[in-house]
């Protein structure tokens, strides 16, 4: 159920400006790369956040999660836009940073409790 946790729009912007073109505008590959990371979201946290949505207190930690991880695979699908591949690690590095603190914020037993 493609962009049940984020928009495409919030993962292309965090690709940013250096993202390929096709894979931009490609909505099948960019809905298949939905899919996989919402699937993953739910089975690192163990939770369901499709058919249980995120409430107020974690639904910006799941969009800024689910964005992040899919615009790391627009980034890495084609480095050739970036002025560099500095910039595009930089912005891998930078991504990655959130992916990690978000997953463990949403794995934490003390933050289950208010999910």
């Amino acid at each position: 159920m493609s962009w049940t946790l984020c928009t495409s729009g919030a993962a292309i912007y965090k690709a940013g400006v250096g993202v390929n073109l096709d894979i931009r505008l490609s909505g099948a590959i960019l809905a298949l790369w939905s899919d996989e990371v919402e699937g993953t979201i739910n089975a690192i946290t163990r939770k369901d956040w499709i058919t249980t949505p995120a409430s107020t207190n974690t639904a910006g930690i799941i969009k800024e999660l689910a964005s992040d991880m899919i615009a790391s695979k627009m980034i890495v699908y084609d480095m050739r836009g970036y002025t560099s591949r500095t910039e595009a690690q930089t912005m891998l590095d930078f991504l990655n940073n959130n992916i990690t603190r978000n997953l463990k914020e949403l794995q934490d037993e003390k933050n289950k409790e208010k999910m």
